[in-house]
Order: C-alpha cells, then structure tokens, then sequence
C-alpha cells in the first residue's frame, strides 16, 4: 500500500513540474491557436542547458532554471521569426526550430546523448536538506509554489495593455489588426513565454530527475495536449481565465496518475506513446460524443 502512496506521490509531483510545461502549450494553442511543435525541442534545450551549467560550470540550480527560460525564450523568438517574418506556417516554423534543436542540444552537452546530476546539487537536494522532508515531497511542495506563482504572473499579464492585444490576436487577427496592433509583434511575443515556460518545466524536469537527456522532450506536445483537453474536460464549467490556467496544470497532473495507475498495471512502459495517443483521443472524442448523446436525446423528448 505504501509503494502506491509512494508512487501515486511521485506522479503528482512530475505532473505538476510538467504542467508548468502544459501553461506554455496553452499560450499557442489556445489562446493563439496556433499549433507550436517547438515544445519537444526547447523542453529539451532547458533540460541540457541547465544539466550543463549545473555540472560543468558549477552554476547555482536556481540561476540555471532562469538562464534556461531565457534559453526557451530564444528557441520560441526563432520560431516566431520563422512564421512571421519569413511567413512560414506556424507547423513548420515548430518542427524546423525542433529539429534544429535537436542538433543544437546534442553540441550544447558535448557531444553526450545524457549527463547525469548524481554528484551535485539542485533546487530540489537544497531544500530537502534544509527540511528533512522526502526528494517526491519537496518536488512537489515547490512544484505547487512555482506553478502557483506562474499563473498569478500569467493571469496579471494577460489583463496587461499587451496582454489583452495578444489574446485578441488569437480570437480575431483581423480585427486586432484593423486596430493598429502588429500581430506580428504579439505572436513573436506570445512563442517566447509559451517556450520561456517550456524550457524552465524542462530544467525543473532534469533537476528532479537527476539527468538531462537529449531525447527527455520526446513525445512533450503530445502530452501538453493531452493535459489541456483532461483538464478542459474536468473543468469544463469553469469561467474565469485564471480557472483555465489552472485547468492545465490539473491535467497535467491526472494525465501522470494515470499514467502511474496503467504502470502499476502491469502495462509496459514501451506503450506509453500508445497510452498518451489514446488519451488524447478519448479526452477529445467523449465531449463531443457526449454533446451528440444529449441534442439526440433532447430531440427525442421535444419530439414525444
């Protein structure tokens, strides 16, 4: 029973860290509606980054999760550049930044496909030292904190001058446009946070884990996704803008339980690509299916 507690903890601690990643998902594909495929590179590109400053530069965990934001930031404005300057369609200004990406990472390690954390110290190892509380208690106490924090910055933001612009960007660009807002601007601007989120999620990532690895973002877009629908479909009632942010971060940590639940299962970790697929799949099929169930049958009373 203990090992499920234990287990069951380890997941929310992951899906909370990684739903700070969903936020940066939902900045494009909500709010913007554009489909960002970046994500798996520059999740990546915060892990690497902060792997190697924190092993081989000695630079303090904290100062590394902020040089990976901005490492983010930088992966997110060359996509944004791509798609808006050289009018690149948003999918494929994504997957050529990732695949570039993939390249970039690989030099930025050395030429290594990993490098581990074992012998050093991370935000997390700190504070478990300072409050002799478990490594998955800690992860998850100032996963809660950093997530909270985020959404507070993001819900402050996006009631900003320039915040309100970018989400008007993606709910009518030409009329965002005929009010005299470069919307090349705004979309530049709304990649850069989505990525900035994605590369911090990806170094808290590698210091929980221990490790970065050039393959960790593999599969990252599938499950920002996947959390977004889960918590859009848990929250559906939900109204307010911050209830939204929220909303992912919660999927995100349902997606990870079930996740953890399937494992306990029995079920390979191999066919964990296939798990996410059907999530997805499942998350957007039963609201709609659901809709139809309830006009049929309001049909058949207005009918009767």
């Amino acid at each position: 029973m203990s090992g499920i507690l234990v287990s069951m903890q380890g997941a929310v601690s992951q899906g909370v860290l990684w739903g700070i990643m969903v936020l940066g998902v939902y900045i494009t594909y909500k709010i913007l509606n554009i489909a960002d495929l970046t994500v798996d590179g520059s999740f990546a590109l915060g892990g690497c980054v902060c792997g190697v400053l924190v092993v081989q530069h000695g630079v303090h965990p904290a100062l590394a999760l902020l040089i990976a934001v901005f490492a983010g930031v930088a992966a997110g404005a060359v996509t944004g550049f791509l798609h808006t300057v050289f009018e690149i369609p948003a999918i494929l200004s994504g997957i050529l930044t990732q695949i570039a990406l993939w390249s970039i990472n690989l030099r930025i390690m050395g030429e290594k496909s990993n490098i581990p954390l074992l012998n050093v110290n991370t935000v997390f190892s700190e504070w478990v030292d300072v409050t002799s509380l478990s490594h998955s208690q800690v992860a998850l106490i100032l996963g809660i904190i950093i997530a909270i924090v985020v959404i507070l910055v993001l819900y402050w933001f996006f009631g900003t001058e320039i915040g309100a612009a970018l989400r008007a960007t993606g709910n009518n660009e030409e009329m965002i446009r005929a009010l005299g807002v470069n919307i090349k601007r705004t979309k530049i601007l709304a990649l850069m946070i989505s990525n900035g989120l994605v590369g911090l999620s990806g170094a808290l990532v590698c210091q929980n884990q221990k490790y970065s690895d050039i393959n960790m973002g593999t599969g990252a877009i599938v499950i920002g996704l996947a959390a977004i629908v889960i918590g859009e479909v848990l929250m559906g009632r939900a109204r307010t803008f911050g209830s939204h942010l929220a909303s992912a971060v919660i999927g995100a940590v349902v997606y990870f339980l079930i996740r953890a639940i399937v494992l306990r299962l029995g079920m390979s970790a191999n066919d964990m690509k296939l798990l996410s697929a059907v999530i997805v799949a499942l998350a957007l099929c039963i609201p709609v299916a659901a809709g139809k169930w309830r006009m049929r049958r309001s049909y058949k009373e207005g009918r009767n």
